[in-house]
């Protein structure tokens, strides 16, 4: 099983790094966008780099294009995401390929949900949340617990 790890960078991949044993005797890959941490994880792991939309149109079509050439190269069986922005088209391109999506809303949303949630929530096989307030925003939602 070819599993794909796509984030943003920054708390996003700080998240999903947490969890890494679940993924960690399978192939895997990330996807997130050009900052330290992802910088960083590069150097001893497969990292594709996108560009972060940050609710630019324009930007937002670049990344989509990416997504899926990575996809079509990876042929991942499924993604796992904690968000955000730079994540989402390559979870919906998965989708489109009829892969499973992982979904993971981030610790630090408990009030409201983040707008890649509420929008991969349509989609996930599997959509997990951190804390159980976030069930009234995701009823279908699996409460998990922290990552951290």
């Amino acid at each position: 099983m070819r599993v794909c790890l796509a984030c943003s960078a920054g708390g996003h991949l700080n998240e999903l790094l947490q969890i890494k044993d679940a993924w960690q005797n399978y192939e895997h890959f990330y996807v997130s966008d050009r900052r330290t941490n992802a910088i960083e994880l590069s150097k001893k792991e497969k990292v594709y780099f996108v560009v972060c939309p940050r609710r630019n149109p324009l930007r937002l079509l670049v990344n989509i294009v990416q997504a899926f050439f990575i996809f079509l190269k990876e042929r991942p069986d499924v993604v796992i995401s904690t968000g955000a922005d730079t994540a989402l088209p390559l979870c919906l391109i998965a989708k489109l390929f009829q892969r499973k999506l992982v979904f993971i809303e981030s610790f630090c949303r408990i009030k409201e949900p983040s707008l890649s949630a509420r929008i991969a929530y349509r989609f996930a096989d599997l959509f997990l949340v951190q804390w159980p307030e976030n069930k009234k925003f995701f009823p279908k939602a699996e409460f998990a617990g922290s990552v951290f």
